[in-house]
């Protein structure tokens, strides 16, 4: 007679299903469920009517009742349940964490005590560059979105913050809609093409003005830094507001290793503007990291460049700054103007991912290279040595 099939193990395809869920990843963490205290409990039963058939319950504990992210990890651990040999059935019952289990995700993933901004202990591997423009409407908040997507297509570990309070935009460049989702006293950024993001945008409702003085500005720029869990980035990019302000002030005082990256346009009354931007690193101590010229050319059906706003700005920005400061400051690229980067920016879609061979993308790209390619500075950073 033949053999009689085997009967079921529970307690081995439950380990065996815990052992799966090890592979889901949360979407804002980006750690295994498993690892930050998600799966509540993993129960294995036969199907009845069908008793060769198991079905897997998992439990699982959402870090929020309204976590945006509810459908995507249903999907992800229904699907990894299922990938076990002898589950033929897979139920998710969700449940939210408590507020000791989100505390003690908190203190997981911080560490216990203040808040503290990861960038700048002397430990902090991150690059940092804040985006910098002499005025308004050079293209500042574009050139912030498409380097922070092309360098996170090449695999960096990306974040953006919006630092301009006033006139964000980096929401819409880059497609978020959502808010961060709250834990405890800790905000899990958005992630948009790979890429961390938050804005003051995510927090006021729509066509709403932000009035606030200089301290509110501060202390919404720390928070961004201390109360948001970025993880471990690559690079930082901040956009800032145009002008040398509070903001300006405020990121030197919080982030003393970031460096200043110059957007100008060829037009010599914008790369007058751009100078005074960039000269800022001389009071503040801190790097400039080059210059990058915005709507440098219009390309005709021909192949003729129509110069719109001139020519040479960001050429005179970079070799100014160079002489102000004493160190080599590179003209870093010539994006010129390209319908489709408008176009991408409208739809939430950065050019370096919508059309990556169009001008303005390949010269951002090139940028956005360059700039990852630099090493880390030493500014408040250990050496290592001792006094004898």
């Amino acid at each position: 007679m033949p053999d009689s099939p085997r009967p079921l193990d529970p307690a081995a395809l439950e380990i065996a299903v815990r052992d799966a869920l090890t592979g889901v990843i949360d979407p804002e963490i980006r750690r295994p469920v498993t690892e930050l205290g998600m799966v509540r409990s993993v129960t294995v039963e036969p199907v009845e009517g069908a008793p060769r058939s198991a079905r897997a319950v998992v439990g699982l504990d959402l870090t929020t009742e309204g976590c945006p992210m509810k459908s995507t990890l249903t999907e992800a651990v229904t699907a990894a349940a299922l990938s076990v040999d002898g589950i033929d059935d897979a139920r998710v019952a969700l449940g939210t964490m408590t507020t000791e289990q989100r505390a003690a995700l908190r203190t997981m993933l911080r560490g216990a005590g203040a808040p503290e901004i990861p960038f700048s202990k002397p430990g902090s591997l991150t690059k940092i560059y804040a985006v910098a423009s002499g005025k308004g409407g050079v293209g500042k908040s574009t050139v912030t979105a498409n380097l922070a997507a092309a360098m996170a297509a090449d695999g960096l570990k990306v974040g953006v913050i919006d630092a301009d309070i006033y006139g964000f935009s980096i929401p819409r460049l880059l497609g978020v809609t959502q808010q961060p989702t709250k834990v405890d006293t800790m905000l899990l950024p958005p992630i948009a093409h790979e890429v961390k993001v938050v804005s003051i945008g995510m927090f006021v409702p729509a066509g709403q003005p932000v009035v606030w003085r200089g301290p509110m500005l501060h202390r919404a720029l720390e928070q961004f830094l201390a109360d948001v869990f970025w993880g471990d980035l690559d690079v930082l990019l901040l956009d800032l507001p145009p002008g040398t302000g509070d903001i300006a002030i405020s990121v030197a005082q919080l982030l003393p290793s970031s460096e200043i990256l110059v957007v100008t346009t060829p037009q010599l009354a914008a790369a007058e503007v751009a100078e005074r931007a960039g000269s800022v690193a001389t009071q503040t101590n801190q790097g400039l990291v080059g210059v990058l010229e915005n709507m440098a050319w219009l390309e005709q059906p021909d192949g003729t460049r129509l110069e719109i706003f001139g020519s040479g700005g960001g050429a005179r920005v970079a070799e100014n700054l160079s002489t102000l400061t004493g160190t080599d400051v590179p003209l870093l690229g010539h994006v010129p103007l390209d319908v489709a980067l408008r176009e991408a920016g409208d739809d939430g879609t950065p050019v370096v991912l919508s059309a990556p061979d169009s001008p303005a993308a390949v010269a951002l790209r090139d940028a956005a290279r360059h700039l990852a390619a630099r090493s880390r500075g030493l500014a408040g950073r250990r050496l290592g040595l001792s006094p004898v």
